[in-house]
């Protein structure tokens, strides 16, 4: 015990520990109170309160505490308030690191748990003999919901060990916080580790004397409850343990135990070995392993009747000794020990065959008092018949028996990858799958088994005669099997007594074994045995035991002695040796190399007569590289070798490193024969050397890493594993690699039978689908993805050669198998994809996940979807593959939905619903409400649906009525897993757990069926194959049998008495017929297996037009070196593919000095589809060229700040961490601005918008670049960032420029230009000169400069990569491009970013979302994953972190450290597919738009990002926070004004949006976002008006549907929404005195509203049939122009009309003024298209309007209301799209992105041309001070000088 845990000793008081009523340590909320309780005498805490998350306490205070209690039992004294419900949280540390919360409630009605979180539902207890209580005992789930009316005092038992454990698989650490939440009464809370006896006081044990067990106590003083002298302490109040010991189930609700288990809770305690014993290790859903506890720890007597026409017999004892039954094929071996008892005892199977067996290799078929007894021998699954000594009696039975014989299995390893051996002629290969072992036959490939392991085989030895096989399983019941080889029967059992044996030698004659493993304790222990007297069954006994504390990886026994061993491992070599019944070891002196991991030895082979026979090299391998040669006499090394990669030069020959340099090539594995040395490495290569290391003369490249090689006894052969689960051999002296099994690497999740092409294809946990060969069992295809998703379900197509693959990702994806093409993809799914599946006529597809069942159209090519529907299957994690289930004659459609108790049938073609079929009711004596699990149709001519259910049953039931046909009970000891019906409708399939059971389908038999067990993992799916001759069933492997049935049987076949013959499966299972697939030459001294072609996976694919690999089985051809002869090669070998660079279609280098004719004319490209590829935004203005700059110093305006971000830029934000240079753009502007004061530079020089940026790296030079088009070439600006000058302007690209990117020692710039001329340019920094271009085919989205050599850079464009190499000669300079294609598992796609890692090392992104790696010494891709479900536009990476960014608006962080380690070329094809562990996704954020910038500190901290929102984030990646560092509008901007205080002002734009900002600091302070609409127009309240006068400032604003809301600034919320126009709101206007609000929509209606109630006051319907472009409202004298009111307000319309009204609001009144028509030609265009109309009042001369719009001329017009006529105009260049007046000065915004700024008394103007767009917006701050210009998003703020 923990000396901090020694404090909590017995037990922990929490609440004194806590000090409760102070409250410093505990807090509290809501209702809680302390009260004297009558029934306890003494104070509790009373919790209460409605809301239970309202109401309670917290223990400790803060959730960034903890309470530590490591005790293991959690007491609760306390009372339920009654008709009330609580809760109670109680979050757990693991020592996992998880923190998990438990939960229990009377408002819960189900137990619910997930990886974090466990939820128990509370049955309240009431007092004994109350009606409560006789209601609890009949209800069906006791007293559910609120707490009785007689509830008591309760003592709750948590053991929260166990809930851990059982529940989640996890160890308990300690107590983090309780949670008690209303409605409860609380006394007291303990934590200890001992079980205390609530029914007895300390005093009274001490009284009585009462002995209890260990571990128990009796009830400290503090827990107890006062019990009146005569009373029971169990009648008075209620004791609840969880976990309970009464009968009641289910497990997963916490309630008290019966009366009979309380009494004995109380006398009987249950010790800590006994709980170690119920934990279960296996991870399966809770229900699972809840049920399997409740079978361990309560067995109950099975029923002798199921409930259904299924009668189960009582079951014999068999006593079995070895001398009874006779040797023979047919039988089992004999035992080790004679007279050994054998007690076998089924429940309600009628028997096992094949396959395991808990001790012994004898398998019983159980049946009633006088039935025949069976013994099937797993090897030969021939029944032999015992004589029973009761009478026998002729049972029916399911005849042929067995029915089923285990055929192949597609499969190796599980436990270990580690163990094959060949048999002593080389003919055969002996290897383990899982929990069989498999010996293969290598020229036929046929197989036979050794079957009786119950768990997975961890180790296997073959003796040097092949006579005996010894094979051990892992697990807690470890044991060894030594079976006879010849004979494939198991001749005795070996108790090992260790959990973990993973290490068997035998010695040369046999004679000994030794094995290694973990004793108890963990303390490695190598043991030895006799095995010389094991044919003859005699006992196998010890020969000596040692423990050990170093680590042992490989033992061995000498071969020329038999007491004589060796063991490597983690800094050790060490010789054993047995002498006088002890085991002793010495270590071999290492030196300096002690620190080395050895992984594998061997000994030298062959003999010399003038050596001693011991006189032996042992050869000892390592990771690091290091090949001990070490004198076994001597015990000292004697060479020391290290085996380093070789590299390829540029003349593709070997250069081999020193012994001091380079990284060694870790070997795994290492055999020797007479003539040469084999190593398996890490790197996936199997080498031969010769036995001095002197060089390779045969290497063979793998998958994965090899795991072990084996050569055979005559060295021809030699044998390697790969950790992938590939298994094949070499041929030395053909040269010829042959694989013999591929396999998964993780469970079969599902598959799907091709019977056309007698093809299965299978969905793995290993995130991969293979498709296999029937006949074969070779691997034709494999489909891989990534971590992000993984493949679900598959189905293949009935008829045609596709097959539909569903994923996590919600995707549905079909591909065509012949063309290895994806020719169809949906994703109609928001969550996985649980079950595809075709229609047997191939007219419909259909598939089905969370929630949703989708019906496609299968008879197309492109599988179109045809209907959706939501919620209506059940949803939930790793269901079941047969949810669904389609009829034979593909009419009908059953799935489980909506919920788990339902089964629902529908038109297949359709989707309507026939009917729904409730399993819940179907017992209604149940306890536990019973759902579906499986579906199938029977054939149909029956018209039968078979359901399997949660409670073990099969249901039949009418698929036209509903009706319930029939039900079988206790189908299986655990859940049945799938179900299949053969097509006569004969035979009926199930699995459940690791067993198959063939059962006759009319339950018509006395024995109805038989069980076949082999998988040592569940099986998930179980089908007959279309020819109905064969079987197939995956869970931990793929295994095939033979159906043995005849085709059809009528019912008088089945009886016993009839001889009926197994037949022979129609289309046996043929011998591997391999011929050449390839006549391509090899490459010479590097060679690889042939793979299947990969799909969604790397190959070496380096030209866009290279087919894909031939579909080859998994073959291999070696070459020798270079002096070694070619051999011919082998008839079932093929070449792998050689691919030759090839010169594309892109143009040469050009120099810059030659001529213009460069340029490729007439090229002409699409717009490439990814949003990576910069467009500039359409505009209809034009650039007026004749504007002059005002003089300096005399400009009437001066630029303060520009607000906002281009989010349609791309990379058109730089930030360099080092110096703090922040740069960015807003439409033709570069923005310079200081992160620490928020100060704005301003840099102006180009006129169009801005695409793109690029700084270089000692941050004093910014490239900058706009424009391109058919009218003008784009611009690229040099700035110098210390005086802001523009040092240089280049002209080339006459497209848009798509990336600007600096080299590494800053001397070149490189731009790129658009899709539109796909064109380089390459510039001199130093003069600016343009050096050369280069034209390519393909348009091109990114470029990057290497930043570790200034002569390399990347460029990314469609579907290629173009690796690019600077090279200069005799002042040229060229740029060398090599463009290389995309991996298969990308296809076609857009590159649309790229950066550079390391020296060799550069990622890339796609539009479809995937990763790439290229290694830029080979020029390959060498590692792809799937980082984003979009189109990847932004990559950053430094060190081990990787940013992506994308238009899914997710930015992530990504751990590629793994990536590094694949760098070396030697290594990456063999890890490729592992390539989905290499990275891992450290964090996620989603932002407000598409990410289209970004720049990151070196160490990936911090960074900025941009979006297409116009929005610059902060990003921290320590604090996972945003932080909005520059905010704009994405669309145009509609409206700007400024408050009156002029403190704020506001914006509103086409994206819906609100936003109010501080004037000062320009920082966005507030938004309101109005969803899919448009907000046309905003104004402020008037500060003396009626939202004003409380203090509040309003905004109001009108939106494109015609509402306007009015939005409160002090409390950021809206308070009145209004609708007063039915069409868009174009004018919106507070009065002078804010009395109403007038609004002017499209349709010309103005309408007057209060802006307190929102009803409408007036409407003014003058202007019908015109926009409302202005409402202005102004004071005015009372009888002013001759009428009364106090205010003025005008209103002008799109038909250049102006009226002028006079109104007093508070006594509502309104008359028209004036009414203005200003003549204008007939316009020439349309009308759409003719500049508004534009008015306001004068703000300098009273009673004068200025009018400007559509007109005779270009002016500005004044007039006079004095007067009634025209006073003054004024010129204009352009019309005018805006208009704002300020005392005499007038700002003026054209079309031609001009600013004007006019005194309106002499006429002087000035432009300004910082705007990138038409200026449609202008507008004075109330004092004149500050003006406002908005050009589309670009918003500038200038501080206003006068002129």
């Amino acid at each position: 015990m923990s000396s901090k845990a020694l404090w909590q000793q017995p037990y922990v008081n929490i609440f004194k520990h806590m000090k409760i009523e102070e409250w410093k340590k505990v807090s509290k909320e809501g209702d809680v109170s302390l009260y004297m309780d009558k029934n306890l005498k003494c104070s509790v805490f009373s919790i209460r309160g409605s809301i239970q998350a309202s109401n309670y306490i917290l223990l400790p205070k803060t959730s960034s505490q903890t309470l530590g209690l490591t005790g293991r039992y959690l007491y609760l004294l306390f009372k339920p308030s009654p008709n009330k419900h609580f809760i109670v949280h109680l979050d757990i540390a693991a020592e996992e690191g998880q923190v998990i919360r438990v939960s229990f409630s009377n408002l819960f009605k189900e137990f619910k748990s997930t990886a974090t979180w466990l939820q128990f539902p509370f049955l309240c207890g009431a007092a004994h003999g109350s009606v409560d209580e006789n209601t609890s005992t009949t209800a069906k789930q006791g007293l559910v919901g609120p707490a009785p009316w007689s509830t008591r005092w309760t003592c709750l038992t948590m053991d929260l060990r166990y809930v851990l454990s059982v529940y989640l698989n996890r160890t308990h650490s300690h107590l983090k916080s309780i949670k008690l939440c209303a409605n409860m009464s609380v006394k007291n809370i303990i934590t200890s580790d001992l079980l205390f006896d609530p029914g007895l006081s300390f005093s009274e044990f001490r009284q009585s004397g009462v002995m209890l067990p260990d571990g128990s106590a009796p009830m400290p003083r503090e827990m107890c409850f006062p019990v009146p002298k005569g009373q029971s302490w169990h009648h008075l109040y209620d004791y609840i343990r969880f976990p309970s010991d009464g009968i009641k189930s289910p497990i997963d609700f916490i309630q008290k135990a019966s009366n009979s288990a309380a009494k004995k809770a109380s006398a009987e305690k249950e010790s800590p070995q006994r709980e170690e014993s119920r934990m279960v290790r296996i991870s399966k859903p809770v229900n699972d392993r809840v049920s399997l506890v409740k079978q361990i720890t309560k067995p109950k007597r099975r029923s002798t009747k199921q409930c259904s026409e299924i009668q189960t017999p009582s079951l014999p004892k068999l006593i079995y000794s070895p001398s009874r039954v006779s040797e023979s094929p047919g039988s089992p071996g004999q035992r080790s020990q004679a007279g050994e008892e054998v007690t076998v005892v089924f429940a309600d199977d009628a028997g096992v065959h094949v396959y395991a067996s808990c001790e012994d290799d004898i398998y019983i078929h159980t049946t009633d008092s006088e039935e025949e007894i069976t013994v099937i021998d797993a090897a030969s699954p021939r029944p032999v018949s015992l004589s029973s000594d009761r009478s026998v009696k002729q049972s029916q039975k399911l005849y042929p028996d067995p029915i089923l014989k285990l055929n192949r299995i597609i499969g190796f390893g599980g436990a270990t990858m580690r163990c094959a051996v060949w048999s002593l002629d080389g003919e055969e290969v002996v290897y383990p799958c899982h929990a069989i072992i498999v010996s293969m036959t290598v020229s036929s490939g046929q197989q036979r088994f050794f079957i009786g392991h119950t768990d997975k085989v961890s180790a296997l030895a073959l003796n040097a005669s092949s006579t005996v096989l010894a094979s051990a399983q892992t697990g807690t019941n470890s044991l060894i099997r030594l079976w006879s080889y010849s004979a494939g029967v198991c001749q005795t059992i070996i108790p090992t007594h260790t959990h973990a044996l993973n290490l068997l030698s035998f010695s040369h004659s046999g004679g000994v074994l030794c094995g290694v493993g973990k004793d108890s304790h963990n303390k490695t222990t190598v043991v030895l045995w006799n095995t010389r007297h094991v044919t003859d069954g005699s006992v196998v006994p010890v020969l000596a035991k040692a423990h050990t504390d170093v680590d042992i990886q490989t033992i061995k026994i000498a071969f020329f002695d038999d007491t004589r061993m060796v063991s490597c491992g983690s800094g050790n070599v060490r010789l054993w040796r047995v002498r006088g019944g002890s085991l002793r070891s010495c270590p071999v002196n290492l030196g300096q190399y002690h620190n080395l991991e050895f992984t594998d030895l061997a000994f030298e082979q062959g003999h010399t007569q003038n050596r001693p026979v011991d006189d032996r090299t042992l050869f000892v391998s390592s990771r690091s590289g290091h090949i001990l040669e070490i004198d076994y006499v001597a015990v000292a090394i004697k060479n020391i070798r290290r085996l380093l990669p070789a590299h390829e030069s540029h003349t593709h020959q070997r250069e081999k490193q020193t012994f001091s340099t380079g990284a060694g090539i870790a070997v795994n594995s290492i055999s020797v024969c007479a003539k040469f040395c084999v190593t398996g490495s890490e790197d996936g290569f199997m080498r031969l050397w010769p036995l001095d290391f002197s060089s390779v003369f045969l290497e063979a490249e793998h998958e994965g890493p090899v795991s072990l090689v084996n050569v055979s006894s005559d060295g021809s052969r030699v044998l390697a594993a790969t950790s992938t689960g590939n298994l094949g051999y070499l041929d030395v002296a053909s040269r010829g690699y042959r694989t013999l099994m591929r396999s998964h690497t993780a469970s079969v999740l599902g598959f799907s039978v091709d019977g056309v092409r007698r093809r299965v294809t299978t969905v793995s946990r290993d995130a991969t689908v293979r498709v296999w060969d029937m006949d074969t069992l070779q691997q034709l295809y494999d489909f891989v993805t990534d971590d992000d998703e993984n493949p679900c379900s598959v189905a293949f197509h009935p008829s045609m050669p596709l097959f539909a693959c569903g994923s996590s990702s919600g995707a549905v994806r079909v591909f065509d198998i012949q063309t290895s093409s994806l020719i169809a993809q949906h994703r109609q799914h928001c969550g996985s994809v649980e079950c595809v599946i075709y229609s047997p006529d191939g007219q419909c597809l259909f598939s089905a996940g969370s929630g949703y069942l989708v019906l496609y159209s299968s008879s197309e090519r492109e599988h179109h979807v045809v209907r959706v529907l939501g919620n209506v299957v059940m949803c939930g994690v790793n269901r079941s593959p047969d949810i669904l289930a389609v009829s034979s004659d593909s009419r009908r459609l059953a799935l489980i939905g909506p919920t788990e108790y339902i089964v629902t049938i529908m038109e297949a073609r359709s989707l309507n619903e026939l009917l729904r079929v409730d399993v819940s009711i179907v017992d209604v004596e149940s306890s536990t409400l019973d759902s579906a699990l499986n579906a199938c149709f029977s054939p149909a001519s029956l018209s039968h649906l078979l359901i399997s259910t949660s409670a073990n049953k099969i249901l039949w039931i009418d698929t036209h009525t509903g009706q319930l046909l029939r039900q079988v009970s206790e189908v299986h000891k655990h859940q049945c897993e799938s179900l299949a019906v053969s097509e006569d409708g004969h035979y009926l399939l199930t699995a459940g757990q690791n067993s198959l059971k063939v059962w006759d389908y009319d339950m018509k038999l006395d024995v109805n069926s038989q069980v076949f067990i082999g998988h040592s993992e569940p099986i998930r799916q179980v089908r007959f194959t279309p020819d109905q001759v064969g079987v197939v069933t995956a869970g931990d492997a793929l295994f095939f049998w033979d159906f043995l049935a005849p085709p059809q049987q009528s019912e008088h076949c089945r009886s016993p008495a009839l001889n009926v013959s197994s037949r022979k499966s129609a289309q046996s299972w043929a011998g591997l017929n391999i011929s050449e697939l390839s006549n391509e030459k090899p490459r010479e001294a590097l060679f690889h297996p042939s793979s299947p072609p990969v799909m969604n996976f790397l190959s070496t694919k380096r030209n866009d037009t290279e087919d894909l690999l031939c579909k080859s089985a998994a073959e291999l051809q070696l070459s020798p070196s270079a002096d070694h002869a070619h051999s011919p090669p082998p008839r079932h070998a093929s070449f792998l593919r050689v691919t030759e660079w090839e010169k594309d279609e892109d143009t040469p280098t050009l120099s810059g000095h030659q001529s213009g004719s460069e340029k490729t004319q007439g090229h002409t490209l699409i717009h490439p589809d990814c949003y990576k590829h910069f467009t500039p935004r359409f505009k209809t203005s034009v650039v007026d060229q004749s504007v002059v700059a005002s003089p300096s110093g005399e400009a009437g305006l001066s630029l303060k700040a520009v607000i906002g971000y281009n989010g349609n830029g791309r990379s058109n934000m730089v930030w360099n961490p080092d110096t703090g240079l922040f740069v960015y753009t807003c439409g033709s502007i570069v923005i310079i601005e200081d992160l620490h004061t928020g100060s704005q530079k301003q840099w102006f020089g180009h006129t169009e918008e801005i695409s793109t940026l690029a700084v270089t790296h000692d941050a004093l030079t910014v490239a900058s670049a706009s424009g391109g088009g058919a009218s003008h070439s784009s611009l690229i600006c040099i700035w110098n960032v210390q005086d802001g000058s523009c040092r240089h302007k280049l002209a080339y690209h006459n497209g848009a420029v798509q990336s600007l990117t600096f080299s590494r020692d800053d001397m070149y710039l490189l731009s790129v230009g658009d899709f539109s001329e796909a064109l380089v340019a390459l510039w001199s920094t130093r003069s600016f000169e343009l050096l050369c271009t280069v034209q390519l085919s393909i348009p091109l989205h990114d470029a990057a400069f290497s930043p570790f050599t200034a002569n390399e850079l990347m460029l990314v464009g469609s579907s290629a990569v173009v690796f690019t190499r600077i090279h200069t000669h005799d002042n040229t300079t060229e740029l060398q491009v090599q463009k290389v294609g995309l991996p298969d598992a990308v296809g076609q796609a857009e590159v649309t970013s790229v950066c550079y890692n390391t020296r060799n090392i550069l990622y890339t992104g796609t539009n479809s979302g995937h990763v790439c790696v290229w290694d830029c010494n080979t020029q390959r891709c060498f590692v792809t994953w799937e980082a984003d479900r979009g189109e990847i536009g932004v990559l950053v990476c430094c060190g081990n972190m990787l940013v992506t960014g994308s238009n899914t608006k997710k930015l992530r962080l990504w751990s590629v450290a793994s990536v590094q380690s694949l760098s070396n070329s030697d290594s990456k094809r063999s890890r490729a597919q592992d390539d989905g562990t290499q990275v891992q996704l450290e964090q996620e954020l989603l932002l407000d738009g598409t990410i289209v910038s970004a720049a990151f500190d070196k160490v990936m901290d911090m960074g900025i990002v941009g979006t297409t929102a116009g929005t610059l984030w902060y990003i921290n990646w320590t604090d996972s926070t945003s932080i909005r560092l520059i905010s704009g509008h994405k669309s145009k901007v509609n409206g700007v004004v400024c408050s009156p205080d002029e403190q704020h002002f506001v914006t509103c734009g086409q994206d819906g949006s609100v936003r109010v900002w501080t004037l000062q600091s320009h920082e966005l302070l507030v938004q309101f976002q109005v969803l899919n609409q448009s907000c046309e127009c905003v104004c402020w309240s008037p500060p003396r008006g009626v939202c004003g006068s409380r203090g509040r400032m309003c905004v109001a604003a009108g939106y494109s549907d015609g509402t306007v809301r009015i939005f409160s600034l002090d409390s950021a919320e809206m308070e009145l929404k209004l609708q007063p126009q039915p069409d868009s709101v174009c004018a919106l206007q507070f009065s002078h005195y804010g009395d109403v609000l007038l609004s002017g929509a499209r349709d010309g209606v103005i309408t007057v509203c209060s802006p307190v109630t929102g009803v409408s006051i007036r409407t003014i319907t003058d202007h019908r049939g015109a926009s409302i472009n202005t409402l202005q409202c102004t004071s005015k004298q009372f009888k002013e122009f001759g009428l009364d009111g106090n205010e003025l307000w005008l209103a002008v319309s799109a038909d250049r009309r102006v009226s002028i009204w006079a109104a007093d609001w508070t006594d509502n009144k309104c008359e028209l003024l004036d009414w203005l028509t200003f003549p204008a030609p007939s316009p020439r265009e349309d009308l759409h298209t003719l500049p508004p109309s534009l008015a306001a009042f004068s703000p300098s001369q009273r009673g004068v309007v200025v009018y400007t719009g559509y007109a005779m001329e270009k002016e500005i017009i004044f007039y006079s209301l004095y007067k009634k006529q025209i006073v003054r105009t004024i010129s204009l260049s352009d019309w005018a799209l805006s208009l704002c007046l300020s005392g005499k000065l007038l700002a003026v915004g054209s079309n031609q992105r001009v600013l004007n700024l006019i005194h309106s008394s002499s006429g002087r103007f000035q432009d300004f041309t910082s705007h990138s767009d038409s200026v449609q917006v202008c507008s004075f701050s109330i004092s004149g001070s500050q003006l406002f210009t908005a050009a589309h998003n670009q918003l500038l703020l200038w501080t206003v000088n006068g002129l």
